[in-house]
Order: C-alpha cells, then sequence, then structure tokens
C-alpha cells in the first residue's frame, strides 16, 4: 500500500514565508530554509513553496532561494507561483526544485503541461486547480481564486492528466481558510476518475479533518499551512493519530 503524503506548504515573499488572506493582511513567519528543515525533521513527507511575489526583482530572489532550499532539506519539494512558461519551470527545476506547480498559465495554455512533461518527465508536473462549486458544480478559477471560469474541475483534470501531470493539487475556495473540514465527495470523486495521485488542500483544522479527507475523500496527500506553521497540529503527533486508524503513513 502506497503510504499517504503530509504537505505542509509555505507561501513565500522576497525570499521570507509569510501568512495572509487573499494576499492582505500579510505577516512574516520566518525564513524558508529554516521552516523547510524543520518540517523535514518533524516527518513530512514534501513541502510545497508557493511564490506570491508580484515583481521581477522577487522571482528571481525566489530562484536564488530554491537552490538553497535544495542543499537544506532531504525531502521532496514542489514550487509554484507565477510559472507561465517552459523557460519558468526550467529556472525552477534546474535550480533544485523536485517539482513544479502550475495553474493559471496551465488554463490559458493547457500545451504547457505537455511541453514540461516532455521535457522533464510527468513526475516533476503538477498541476494546481483552484475550484468552487457553483450551482452544485464545481468550476475553475485562476489568479489565486479571484477570476471565475467556465473550465469544469473534474474534465480539467482529466484533460492536465492526459496531457501529461504527474499529480493534481485541488484547492477547494469553498473550504480554504475556513478550518472546517476539505471537500471530500470532490476528492472522492476526482480520485477515481483519476489515475494519478491528487493532493488535498483547503479547509484543514483538526487531526480528524485530515484522517477525513485521507479516507472518506481517498486523497493521496493532505495539504496544509497555518495549522502546522502556527503549531495548532504538530506532525509528528498527526501521523501517530493517521497511522492509528490503520492508514499506511510515514513514520
Amino acid at each position: 500500500m502506497v503510504a499517504k503524503r503530509i504537505i505542509p506548504c509555505l507561501d513565500v515573499k522576497d525570499g521570507r514565508v509569510v501568512k495572509g488572506i487573499n494576499f492582505e493582511g500579510i505577516k512574516e513567519v520566518g525564513d524558508a530554509v529554516d521552516m523547510g528543515v524543520q518540517y523535514s525533521k518533524d516527518g513530512a513527507d514534501e513541502l510545497v513553496y508557493l511564490d506570491i511575489s508580484a515583481s521581477h526583482e522577487g522571482r528571481r530572489t525566489f530562484v536564488d532561494l530554491v537552490g538553497k532550499i535544495a542543499k537544506g532539506i532531504n525531502i521532496p519539494f514542489t514550487v509554484g507561483g507565477g510559472i507561465g512558461s517552459l523557460d519558468d519551470a526550467s529556472r525552477l527545476l534546474d535550480a533544485g526544485a523536485d517539482k513544479i506547480s502550475i495553474n493559471s498559465a496551465a488554463i490559458a495554455d493547457p500545451s504547457l503541461i505537455s511541453k514540461i512533461a516532455g521535457k522533464y518527465g510527468n513526475q516533476f508536473v503538477v498541476v494546481a486547480i483552484d475550484a468552487k462549486c457553483i450551482d452544485g458544480q464545481w468550476m475553475c478559477t485562476t489568479h489565486g481564486g479571484r477570476n471565475l471560469t467556465e473550465v469544469e474541475l473534474f474534465s480539467w483534470a482529466k484533460k492536465a492528466q492526459d496531457l501529461g501531470a504527474g499529480e493534481i493539487l485541488f484547492t477547494s475556495m469553498d473550504h480554504d481558510g475556513t478550518k472546517a473540514g476539505y471537500a471530500c465527495e470532490a476528492y472522492a470523486r476526482m480520485c477515481s476518475e483519476l489515475s494519478i495521485p491528487v493532493i488535498a488542500s483547503g479547509g484543514a483544522g483538526s487531526i480528524k479533518d485530515i484522517v477525513d479527507v485521507l479516507t472518506v475523500g481517498k486523497a493521496d496527500a493532505a495539504l496544509a499551512a497555518s495549522i502546522f506553521h502556527y503549531g495548532e497540529i504538530a506532525i509528528p503527533d498527526l501521523k501517530k493519530a493517521i497511522a492509528a486508524e490503520g492508514i499506511s503513513v510515514r513514520l
């Protein structure tokens, strides 16, 4: 049985980990490398770093940071945020990232998925999808959830898989930040329709929420941010609780 994964997510601005809501009220949380090292020691299976810097200078800082992260931690890490071309992806992968995550750019130009997968391999490509449930139908959004599209979630996830995505990172915008649990029914459906791993994001507020999305939701991995950054749930405690439920997890 393939072990389920626990993945902290770190938003990075100008080289520092920050946390905010819809890019407002952003507060610095800590150093990106130091936090990554600590999460690695705590038993995180992977890390996701998202660059939320708006400036070109910030982008260059992020590429430099990826190199430092690669030297500092010994677990896989994915980087995303603002990747809009094969060149963007190449810079980050060449700097030491294990995977890249693309979102809005992939919806705008689906061929970007196959271009990156064709050069580096499917295992390097994570397609991130932010979606909202509107009148019973899940619809994709872009630009951090600000722009609603006419792209339906499950058909887009299948298309992304067919184009070469190695994983899907699906965030429910309806659940994100609520700490009221994940959209388990949607994850269960997606996992049943795809043959590639699905990472669940949005709604983690308790150990039970994470257990539920890994069992009821059938997700291959659970991603969370605040509950880890602010010490609300310790990764070793979380993994022990998951294992106690009979779920395969790396302790």
